[in-house]
């Protein structure tokens, strides 16, 4: 950090949120809000003279609680910049005649107590989404006493406890007495790998951090008592089984079988009872400390950038890359990547390498000086445009500007067009055209897909980013499904316009599927929304004719999920046989007669 702070090439804004995102791949306009740090960072030498006068004291975040700081502070060692922050909330000087003994004592004069947040709009060719993870909160899941018992730990307060620069200077204490503990016990996937609390998924760096404290508490402490216990010990990364093998010669006993209950004793130390899967027997094991190995979770402003951005995400919530082999580190909004546990949980070495590819594939976008589109973009056809604005109107990406007073045909940024469709399918008059969707193009393909037996046949509108994805991912994963779906693959669910499903019905097609992203998780970052009022305005209409509204139906399915896929599949199976062919007979004489 103190590498990139000094680089001339590197703005780092520190105490600052992304409030806002607009505009396109090589145009992006971020808004960011750098809060009031209360102190001239310029000035401030850090020399630690105001937190001596500070009469404020407060539980300290980067040891986790174990230690104190005053309501002015460094945040951590090598912090950039390295200067003193305030908190206001904390402080008593937000009116000077309260205390102010900081700014008194300050020989740089560098506290200013009416510092403001500052709005900042910086211009950006491309984005890199990296915003970590969270620990799992043990006071969740409580039964192993975290919030009723003193020396029971969470790894990141053990991680505090032996760390040279932590609130104890490397040395191992009791919270309860300030002794050394004699026996130390660690449940591994607390929070992790669980359908009732946290996540089901595993959160990677649980098992080898916990070998990682074994060994160091075995080096400075020989002859003190290590108890694991486990589901299993996942050490897949390069020479992390060795480390694992080294941690049983040392003499950690590692027991298959996680506690059920733990029990303090009048002395402080704890009772577990846990069933060693081994050899199928209760057990119970006294120890003086107990460290819960918590799990990772999405960080807090993962949704929000979600939002803002127009990305997708995992079912675990975590961002959903673009393609987990040939895309990993990009985001289907391009000119956005992710690095580190933005995407999933992983290591250190593993962060770094896909920090790298992130950087090199921005590099690889932006080197050139000038962004190559992709030609999947709206076109007007001015003859036709009435100037409404609607197509304006829908347009997620605020690509399309009409002078509806004064009448001037609507104009498309090429640039700023990420092809979703919505406008077309919007229009009214025919009046916009979808470079490679046009309606020529899909009324053709629902024409020749139900040219033959259309009665055994689904017909499927499927997003190109989520749902015809995750057919595929169906595909692969060898799921079963009946055959008989028929699909049409389109940019988004937005582009479906009322005349495709019309002239599926007219076909004799017996159930119609329009499939896309989850709502909120729109690669185009609100279209499918659209696609909701259009597909309930087509059921009104379909009541109106005496159609059974069931035989158009609207389904989310994201990328990841090929088992939901094929569900909705099996599901609508029972529903197209229930159409029979004298139902579809009169559905097409209805429509050749509204026609």
């Amino acid at each position: 950090m103190t590498d990139a702070g000094r680089h001339p090439n590197i703005k780092l804004l520190t105490l600052s949120e992304v409030t806002d995102v607009k505009g396109y791949v090589g145009n992006f306009k971020v808004r960011i809000r750098k809060k009031a740090r209360y102190v001239d960072a310029s000035q401030c030498t850090a020399c630690g003279d105001c937190a001596k006068v500070c009469p404020v004291v407060r539980p300290d975040e980067f040891n986790v609680g174990l230690s104190s700081r005053k309501a002015i502070y460094s945040p951590f060692p090598q912090a950039v910049p390295s200067a003193y922050v305030l908190n206001p909330s904390e402080c008593l000087g937000h009116n000077p005649a309260v205390c102010a003994k900081c700014v008194e004592v300050c020989g740089k004069k560098c506290i200013d107590f009416h510092m403001s947040d500052e709005e900042i709009e910086e211009t950006v060719g491309s984005i890199i989404v990296a915003t970590g993870l969270e620990p799992y909160d043990p006071r969740e899941l409580d039964e192993y006493g975290y919030t009723r018992f003193d020396n029971v730990l969470s790894s990141l307060e053990l991680e505090r406890l032996v760390n040279a620069g932590g609130p104890t200077q490397g040395h191992l204490i009791r919270p309860s007495d300030r002794k050394t503990p004699r026996s130390v016990g660690f449940i591994q996937c607390v929070g992790s790998r669980s359908a009732r609390k946290g996540g089901e998924y595993c959160s990677n760096i649980c098992c080898m951090n916990t070998v990682k404290s074994t060994l160091v508490l075995k080096e400075h402490y020989p002859d003190i008592d290590i108890k694991v216990f486990y589901i299993d010990i996942r050490a897949f990364g390069k020479g992390f089984e060795d480390l694992f093998k080294r941690s049983r010669r040392l003499g950690v006993n590692y027991l298959r079988g996680i506690p059920g209950s733990v029990e303090e004793m009048p002395d402080k130390s704890l009772r577990i009872a846990v069933e060693n899967t081994a050899t199928g027997a209760i057990e119970f094991m006294d120890l003086d400390m107990l460290v819960l190995a918590l799990g990772v979770k999405p960080s807090k402003s993962t949704r929000r950038l979600q939002e803002m951005l127009g990305l997708q995400l995992t079912p675990d919530g975590f961002f959903l890359e673009a393609h987990p082999k040939l895309q990993p580190v990009d985001a289907a909004t391009r000119g956005v990547f992710y690095a580190g546990c933005a995407e999933a949980p992983k290591d250190v070495k593993d962060s770094v390498t896909q920090a790298s590819a992130a950087a090199a594939r921005a590099i690889r976008l932006m080197h050139k000086g000038e962004i190559t589109t992709e030609p999947i973009t709206s076109v007007i056809i001015e003859d036709k445009c009435k100037c409404c604005g609607k197509c304006a109107e829908v347009c997620p990406y605020n690509a399309i500007t009409v002078d509806v007073k004064k009448k001037i045909p609507a104009v498309v940024n090429a640039a700023a067009c990420a092809g979703c469709g919505t406008c077309a399918a919007e229009c009214m008059f025919d009046a916009i055209t979808m470079n490679h969707f046009t309606d020529e193009q899909i009324t053709g393909q629902v024409n020749e897909l139900l040219a033959e037996n259309p009665e055994d046949k689904i017909l499927t509108f499927a997003c190109n980013w989520c749902s015809y994805a995750g057919a595929d991912y169906a595909g692969v994963s060898r799921l079963q499904y009946p055959p008989n779906a028929r699909l049409i693959r389109v940019m988004c669910s937005g582009r479906v316009d009322e005349k495709f499903i019309w002239e599926g019905f007219r076909k004799g097609a017996p159930v119609i599927l329009v499939s896309g992203c989850h709502i909120g998780d729109c690669h185009y970052i609100d279209a499918n929304h659209w696609t909701v009022k259009r597909v309930e305005k087509i059921h009104k209409k379909m009541e109106r004719l005496g159609i059974r509204k069931e035989r158009l139906q609207l389904e989310w399915v994201s990328a990841a999920e090929g088992i939901r896929w094929a569900e909705v599949m099996r599901a609508l199976e029972p529903l197209r046989k229930s159409v029979t062919k004298k139902e579809i007979d009169e559905t097409v004489a209805v429509l050749k007669k509204q026609k």
